[in-house]
């Protein structure tokens, strides 16, 4: 087992990037039964107080910050069990000095660059996905998750300034990859937040896949309440008393159950090519 680690992002904030980061790993372990690990890198933590959340946790010990900065614990240390095949490696608001303690202990940007992609290394042979939230900057958090992932997945709103954010990101993942002579592809652009009866949003998403073609998914994030509910509970999937699943919670999930499965074929696409 070697985990596929994908960054989920766009230098556009507000775009439901944590949203889809936190329902992808919740569905992957759930749904999919993949050995799923989501490793937040954003000092603001949403990601890490949904999941928390999740899984009844009231306190989380180590972080993120534990392991990369301060050092007196191991990676593993850090990781924080949420339910069966989902783990979590958090993060709070100390991650906000990562880029000060990159700048004085390492020379070169490319070892700078490359904290976390070492510092993973040999977690991935006990996940089967691992996926990367990060604030929406250019950042040391940000080169950091693209030099550790194989893939990424571009969360987009259908707005023009949006849209712009998704250029902006391939721009400069293409730059970090050739500059560190990494491998990493786009394995799918999610459109978020699209209203079927809006024009724009309708033109919008139309001028992305003219732009991405296939790289833009089918599969498109629409406003549910039970999605919004899930920032103040965290994410469920209830059954009833008959053994099936909640209508509104399997609904919700099975969007991104969709999303997982485009994201796959891509993937398996790209890698029968690379052979």
């Amino acid at each position: 087992m070697t985990a596929k680690t994908i960054v989920v992002g766009n230098f556009k904030g507000g775009v439901g990037k944590t949203k889809i980061a936190t329902m992808l790993s919740f569905v992957s372990a759930k749904l999919k039964d993949k050995r799923t690990l989501l490793i937040d890198l954003d000092p603001q933590a949403n990601a890490t107080q949904n999941l928390a959340k999740t899984g009844n946790i009231s306190h989380i010990k180590y972080t993120i910050t534990n392991a990369l900065i301060l050092r007196d614990k191991t990676i593993t240390e850090c990781i924080t069990p949420i339910m069966e095949n989902l783990d979590l490696i958090a993060c709070d608001t100390s991650f906000t000095q990562f880029p000060k303690f990159l700048y004085k202990n390492y020379k070169t940007e490319k070892e700078q660059s490359s904290v976390l992609a070492n510092a993973i290394n040999k977690l991935k042979e006990n996940y089967d996905y691992i996926f990367i939230d990060v604030p929406p900057t250019i950042s040391d958090f940000s080169d950091n998750a693209m030099v550790a992932s194989d893939y990424s997945l571009i969360a987009f709103q259908t707005q023009e300034e949006s849209l712009e954010g998704v250029q902006k990101y391939i721009a400069y993942q293409n730059f970090l990859a050739e500059k560190n002579k990494i491998n990493i592809q786009v394995a799918g652009i999610i459109a978020c937040l699209l209203k079927a009866d809006s024009q724009i949003d309708n033109e919008v998403m139309n001028e992305a896949k003219e732009i991405y073609k296939d790289y833009v998914l089918k599969t498109v994030v629409t406003y549910q309440e039970r999605l919004k509910r899930y920032s103040r509970t965290g994410i469920e999937l209830k059954e009833t008393v008959y053994g099936n699943y909640d209508q509104w919670d399997f609904k919700a999930c099975n969007v991104f159950f969709n999303i997982l499965s485009e994201m796959e074929s891509n993937i398996e696409y790209f890698e029968k090519k690379a052979v």
